[in-house]
């Protein structure tokens, strides 16, 4: 999709991600989510 502003043309594109991309960032979601629930235990409610 190309959008004309006055003199900026605005290109955007819908990205494509390898497999071995994809593995990488769900298991760097996994991972993070995991070190969100440890640190969520740590603090202390008060």
């Amino acid at each position: 999709m190309t959008i004309n502003f006055i003199f900026f043309t605005i290109t955007i594109s819908k990205r494509v991600i390898s497999l071995k991309e994809a593995i990488h960032n769900e298991n760097v979601e996994k991972i993070y989510e995991k070190h969100r629930e440890i640190a969520a235990n740590h603090i202390r409610p008060y």
